[in-house]
């Protein structure tokens, strides 16, 4: 199995730049320096957002005959998170680097420190001896002060062996000889404390180096005030779920449905995450695609398998491979406390192996949790064996960004080309599956100045429009505008030429050259069957 540290940030920063670069991602109210964790997704981001959404949709409520769909409403009252445990237990332990006052999330911090500009730096002056460890003797007094005066009062101005390298280094010098081998985290620590004897070792801030404070929880939901006087507490979700839970009965009466069956819904949550990070990945506002499948307490497991199955499927249909898919079965201890059963499908994204998707078997829990905080009966009543009891659920809950952000990472390519003269060109491609593409078909005429190829575009594009999302253009060289729609994932692009015009003779008269993004090859179509030829490919 892949490992989970293993990063490629230089890829990463080549992902990001195209994102803004070509109008798929921009950070929110970057004008006046940014919205830390927010994002507004431009015209391309919209549409692969969209077109990942109505897929999630059509293949989980369309296509099937057991799921319903629902549409919550963001603001949420109090009582309902009372009721599920958000109020008294949804926060994460937070502490606060003494030295420049940013907030980490403490039970992030290692990782955090794995992709710390000045942990990297300082480690490599180190030994490494095996993986994680290294020989603490290995690493002179000299070698530390060239460090502290060449990067450290650079990158790591808080750090207590920048601040006062002549104590730090002369006990962990001591602790080295004492701890053969010493752990990277350890040795990160010893190079953040000052007085090792009055304090212990320190926990470092991945961003200057200074201090932490001791961890303390920190409430991750938005709150609001409604109501004339502001008297009325409510939140932003933090999840979609609980609105399913609160409807299911209404949901149960009022379609005549029968166990097993699942709502789903797809919409806004919001979370005031302390460390937002990794681009799109961790978000103060994000966007959730979630099920919450309601069936018999005897058959939980079995379709928590079954629904894994179904999501590892989906994922394949819109262009993540299952290679790059890893199945985490959560071990006892682990879970949430209500949950018998949970799978997290993680992909393998540059900046690490990260959860996609939970698969979560979450027994009664919600609705008996709900049945209790209301006092409104929950339970299911079955007509055929005329047994009452309280439907168990399982829970597939994807998250929209994250995988947005999956497909962008996966498509994203850069081949180098040759051309006749023997001259290397580097091609940027977004390899979409079609169905994911933001625009399907990119149509240019061969001569812009010429007013019948123009025209037969035209009306080519009036054609596509209903069905699919298109683009015209014929700004600079055919070649160029074939490498601008390369780099934002067109699939297909149509040419309308002289041969479609019928001046090389009748034979491919009323036929368009189109060009296939991935393999560069091209075909003549007749303009009559191209609709027809696109919808087959693209949905």
């Amino acid at each position: 199995m892949a490992s989970k540290e293993v990063t490629d940030p230089v890829r990463m920063e080549k992902i990001v730049s195209l994102c803004k670069r070509r109008g798929f991602i921009f950070q929110a109210g970057e004008i006046y320096g940014g919205l830390n964790g927010c994002w507004d997704y431009g015209p391309l981001g919209a549409e692969l957002k969209r077109n990942l959404k109505d897929y999630w949709w059509r293949k989980t409520v369309q296509e099937r005959d057991d799921v319903l769909g629902m549409d919550g409403s963001i603001l949420t009252m109090e009582q309902v998170l009372v009721s599920s445990g958000h109020v008294g237990g949804f926060s994460d332990p937070m502490a606060t680097c003494k030295n420049c006052q940013k907030h980490i999330r403490f039970d992030q911090l290692e990782s955090m420190m794995a992709e710390s500009e000045w942990a990297q730096s300082l480690a490599g002056i180190t030994t490494m001896t095996q993986p994680g460890e290294i020989a603490g003797t290995a690493v002179t007094s000299d070698e530390l002060k060239r460090w502290v005066n060449k990067q450290g009062k650079k990158l790591a101005a808080g750090l207590a062996l920048v601040r006062n390298p002549d104590s730090t280094i002369s006990f962990f010098l001591e602790e080295a000889q004492r701890q053969q081998p010493m752990t990277l985290w350890y040795f990160y620590q010893l190079m953040a404390t000052e007085q090792l004897a009055q304090t212990g070792p320190m926990n470092p801030c991945p961003h200057c180096g200074g201090v932490l404070s001791e961890p303390k929880q920190f409430n991750l939901m938005f709150q609001t005030n409604m109501g004339a006087t502001g008297d009325d507490i409510a939140y932003l979700r933090p999840e979609t779920a609980q609105s399913i839970f609160v409807q299911y009965k209404n949901v149960l009466d009022s379609n005549r449905v029968k166990l097993p069956f699942g709502i789903a819904q797809v919409g806004k949550s919001f979370r005031n995450e302390v460390n937002p990070r990794n681009f799109t990945f961790r978000s103060r506002e994000f966007e959730q695609m979630e099920i919450e499948y309601f069936c018999h307490p005897d058959d939980g497991l079995r379709l928590t398998d079954e629904w894994l199955a179904e999501r590892l499927k989906f994922y394949g249909e819109i262009g993540i491979p299952r290679e790059k898919l890893h199945v985490l079965d959560i071990p006892d201890g682990e879970r949430a406390f209500y949950s018998k059963k949970t799978y997290d499908i993680e992909y393998e994204f540059p900046f690490g192996i990260q959860e996609l998707e939970g698969v979560a078997y979450r027994t009664d829990y919600d609705l008996g949790v709900h049945e209790k905080g209301s006092g409104k009966s929950q339970l299911y009543f079955d007509e055929e064996t005329k047994e009452k009891f309280l439907p168990h659920v399982v829970e597939p809950s994807a998250g929209c960004d994250r995988t947005v952000l999956a497909l962008i990472c996966e498509a994203f390519d850069e081949e180098t080309l040759t051309d006749e003269k023997g001259k290397e060109d580097v091609r940027t491609v977004l390899r979409f599956v079609p169905r994911m593409a933001p625009i399907k078909v990119g149509i240019f005429p061969l001569l812009k100045k010429n007013e019948e190829q123009v025209q037969i575009c035209r009306d080519i594009q009036k054609s596509l429009q209903p069905w699919m999302n298109v683009f015209y253009d014929d700004g600079g060289a055919l070649g160029r505008r074939y490498r601008r729609q390369d780099e934002i994932g067109t699939p297909f692009c149509v040419t309308v030429d002289f041969e479609t015009l019928g001046e090389q003779g009748d034979e491919l008269k009323g036929t368009v050259t189109v060009r296939h993004r991935d393999s560069m090859e091209q075909e003549r179509l007749p303009i009559s069957g191209l609709l027809a030829w696109l919808l087959e490919r693209v949905r």
